[in-house]
């Protein structure tokens, strides 16, 4: 778990940042407006409700955006590449290549697959059966660990908040497999339902690897038992977001002291971790927790969930049984996907992920032209400008925060694109033999890596995403903010299209990161990354009474007729799209004072197109189930309300589409939220 900050609401691949005809479409195209709808009572639905109407959800997606539309042009050519590695007959033998050739094509195996069935994961489910103590249960739990299989807990390498230059180890909670602690804990009649058929699924799952119905069932109740516990003792997902909370740093004695039943040495031992530095026990009372819990229950009960972890982790690697019981709950129930993606996508994806940066280099080599680069270079540039004329004149910050506010704006650290350095994967053993083995080697040394750095000094030049990746973020240990490649392309950013549509699209998330820097969260840290208070207390309490109103906003928001968002757990991205827009609209008026825009194209004047280039970025449809889970377990808003909610903040929004008093998306001056 690495503490950054992503900007979007899914981590996509995709393969093309050059003008195709995907990004010769019209920047705003009239054809995807509702214009039944007024602008003023629903812009989310003016600005796209004609979009929405001609692209419901696929049946093998949980939800479809401008996000998915981009993926599913441009997958293709990723396809493209990793296919023509596939057939590659003489790779140079541990090159890149034939590490993402044999990993692609040991996934489309399917043959091989159903042919082994279990037996890529047979060995640990021996070792597992063989257990007879708690000493052989800890020793499992690390090796499963090792292999990025978290039962219990999770450990890895993160920065010492309080000294951003070193990495320590960190302890984390973790060891469920609901999305999140509240689905254990809530008592309303849908999560009860959910306990109910997740429960089914996990005996179903223990039938599969050759339990008895009775015995299975049993092995259910089992394991919900253990992960109730855990979640009794769990974080909320809002206290997680304040690093106060998660920084508890102490020697190794004191961690053992505290919880005092579990061999913590060994278990830093084994994972190959220097057992005497300083770590960070994120949530103390989740480890007292496991401690007790230890010697209280069975063996043959952590066995038990020990066999579910490692089944669950690997299921939808495993043959078409496991693959699809894996599914049929996961993605059918609790996100409301009809059918699993076609094989040659599922594949991908976890070629993409477990070998990033060697299918990035590619990528990048091939697809990302570098005048992206310094358009976007210089777009961050100016976003910085805006962001610093608007930190000077806040009429609510005194100047001895504003001299602190702007050292650390121009102390931002910028990534674009790719890394200077690419990750070597020289150590990493890839063939074409087992699909699920090399999703285990890749995973391993991964954790290997990481693992590594732990007190050591923190590495700059790495990057936390890959550059197919369309995300971006903001990391506050090291006080950065990065766009990788495939962020850089339509409908974020196009070479072609005027300053309004840019600004409004990749300017606002460019602004958006940037004010990641200055939120709830963000502004607990210094310009080098510490966990350092630099506001005075009268500027702390203005910045949180401001807040207030963005939570109140977020929480009178109704989605799916009865439900509603957490403004608390939003809050930190309701503050970046409120002030990633902000800013963004204050860098388009500086851009046009020097490069004019054109008075009007296709009928919408420079500030429309701004706003309604904002709009369609987060055009989405999504199913029922799927938003249920993202309102429990997402920071962000839902699409409707990331568009609604900040426009309806902005007098330059209602002035640009005569928005009136009485109309929905108008407020009065003394309702509308304003931070930066």
């Amino acid at each position: 778990m690495k503490y950054i900050v992503p900007c979007l609401l899914c981590l996509l691949l995709v393969s093309n940042c050059g003008q195709s005809d995907f990004a010769q479409r019209k920047a705003i195209d009239p054809a995807n407006i509702d214009a039944s709808v007024s602008p003023g009572d629903d812009f989310y639905q003016f600005a796209n409700g004609t979009w929405l109407k001609k692209n419901p959800v696929p049946d093998d997606y949980s939800r479809y955006g401008s996000f998915e539309e981009l993926r599913e042009k441009n997958l293709k050519d990723l396809r493209t590449v990793m296919e023509n590695a596939a057939k590659n007959e003489n790779p140079v033998k541990g090159s890149n290549i034939q590490k993402i050739g044999d990993f692609y094509s040991s996934g489309m195996n399917t043959g091989k697959i159903e042919q082994n069935s279990l037996t890529p994961i047979k060995p640990y489910l021996d070792r597992i059966e063989a257990i007879n103590s708690l000493n052989d249960i800890q020793n499992m739990i690390a090796l499963l660990h090792k292999m990025n299989i978290t039962p219990l807990f999770d450990f890895f390498a993160e920065q010492d908040f309080k000294n951003s230059e070193m990495n320590i180890g960190w302890f984390y909670q973790g060891g469920l497999g609901l999305p999140d602690r509240d689905y254990y804990t809530d008592t309303s009649p849908q999560s009860d339902e959910i306990r109910k058929e997740y429960k089914t699924h996990l005996q179903r799952m223990f039938q599969l690897l050759g339990d008895s119905e009775e015995l299975a069932k049993a092995n259910a109740e089992t394991v919900m038992k253990i992960e109730t516990r855990l979640a009794k003792s769990s974080m909320t997902l809002v206290e997680q977001r304040n690093p106060k909370l998660i920084y508890n740093p102490m020697s190794l004695q004191d961690f053992q002291r505290m919880a005092v039943q579990y061999n913590w040495v060994g278990y830093l031992n084994q994972m190959g971790v220097n057992p005497y530095g300083i770590l960070n026990i994120a949530q103390p009372k989740f480890f007292k927790e496991i401690s007790v819990m230890v010697r209280q229950i069975p063996v043959n009960d952590w066995k038990t969930y020990l066999r579910w972890n490692l089944v669950n982790e690997t299921a939808a690697y495993l043959s078409a049984d496991f693959e699809n019981a894996n599914f049929d709950f996961y993605g059918k129930f609790l996100s409301g996907t009809l059918e699993l993606q076609p094989r040659w996508k599922r594949v991908l994806n976890t070629t993409s992920q477990s070998l990033g940066e060697a299918v990035g280099q590619i990528y990048v080599e091939k697809y990302f032209p570098s005048e992206a680069k310094n358009r976007a270079l210089d777009l961050v540039y100016n976003l910085q400008h805006a962001y610093a004329e608007r930190i000077k004149n806040l009429d609510w910050m005194s100047d001895v925060t504003k001299e602190k506010a702007l050292e650390k704006l121009d102390a931002f650290r910028v990534k674009i694109g790719y890394p200077e350095k690419w990750l070597d994967y020289s150590d990493l053993i890839i063939n074409r033999d087992s699909y699920v083995n090399n999703i285990l080697n890749a995973n391993a040394f991964e954790v290997q890596r990481t693992l590594k750095k732990i007190n050591k000094p923190v590495d700059i030049t790495e990057w936390y995403m890959s550059p197919q990746t369309v995300n971006a973020y903001y990391n506050p240990g090291v006080n950065e903010i990065v766009f990788p490649a495939a962020i850089l392309q339509p409908p974020f950013f196009n070479f072609k299209a005027d300053d309004p549509v840019n600004y409004g699209a990749i300017g606002a998330v460019i602004g958006h990161e940037m004010t990641h820097g200055f939120d709830d969260q963000g502004r607990q840290y210094d310009k080098n990354g510490n966990l350092n208070d630099w506001w005075t207390k009268a500027d702390e309490e203005k910045f949180n009474e401001r807040t207030k109103l963005v939570i109140e906003q977020a929480d009178n928001y109704t989605v799916l007729d009865t439900f509603k968002i957490n403004g608390k757990l939003t809050l930190g991205e309701n503050i970046a799209d409120l002030g990633g827009l902000t800013i963004a609209y204050a860098a388009l008026q500086i851009a046009m004072q020097e490069n004019p825009a054109k008075p009007e194209i296709d009928g919408f004047t420079p500030e429309q197109r701004f706003y309604l280039s904002w709009a369609q970025v987060w055009r989405t449809n999504i199913r029922r189930e799927n938003q249920l889970l993202r309102l429990k377990t997402d920071v962000h808003s839902p699409a409707k309300y990331r568009t609604n909610g900040p426009v309806s903040n902005f007098p330059e929004f209602h002035k640009a589409f005569n928005v009136s008093e009485g109309q929905k998306l108008y407020r009065n001056i003394d309702e509308i939220a304003k931070i930066w």
